[in-house]
């Protein structure tokens, strides 16, 4: 297990379905420290909601000339196989996930590792009004240009690094996700 080494990542979806993405943000955090940022536009091969190109500014046109999920997977696989991954409300982003390795048949990796920062944040700081990425950033002032899959992906590996230096617990946060079943296990 890589306790030192965790693959921070986000993505940004173009419609309700929540099946593709159309951005991706990894940051890499080991030993303590972010050691590596990295984002991209995704094409995803499929129609964009209004909704969603409002909430991240990503438009079909913007998508076009990006990587598909498969050109980019054969990039990203070494990284998002060398550590815990960690995203906040990680869920939305493992099935995400998920659901791209399964509509482009990408056979990866039976589970993997992940934490929450959004549990994590509910655990360290329990008086905040509620537990959203920009909340705790504005209370712990870390930056944040949101629903931009880099910045969000950098921000939660900031908010990683503070629970951890608190002294949060990993064991507690550490759960399994099921690429098979789409879901959690533990």
């Amino acid at each position: 297990m890589y306790t030192d080494r965790f693959v921070v990542f986000d993505v940004e979806t173009p419609n309700a379905a929540n099946d593709r993405m159309s951005a991706v943000g990894i940051t890499v955090v080991e030993d303590g420290r972010i050691v590596r940022q990295w984002d991209t536009l995704v094409n995803p091969e499929c129609r964009f909601d209004a909704f969603n190109i409002r909430l991240t500014g990503i438009t079909p046109a913007a998508a076009a000339e990006a990587p598909s999920f498969p050109e980019l997977w054969q990039i990203i696989e070494p990284v998002m196989s060398s550590g815990i991954l960690a995203a906040h409300n990680a869920a939305f982003d493992m099935r995400v996930l998920g659901q791209c390795l399964r509509a482009y048949r990408i056979s990866w990796r039976p589970w993997a590792d992940y934490v929450c920062t959004c549990q994590m944040g509910r655990s360290c700081y329990p008086h905040l009004e509620n537990h959203k990425l920009n909340t705790l950033c504005d209370y712990l002032g870390v930056p944040l240009d949101h629903h931009r899959a880099g910045s969000d992906s950098t921000a939660c590996a900031q908010l990683l690094l503070d629970y951890l230096r608190q002294g949060a617990d990993l064991q507690r946060f550490l759960r399994r996700y099921d690429f098979s079943r789409l879901c959690t296990l533990r």
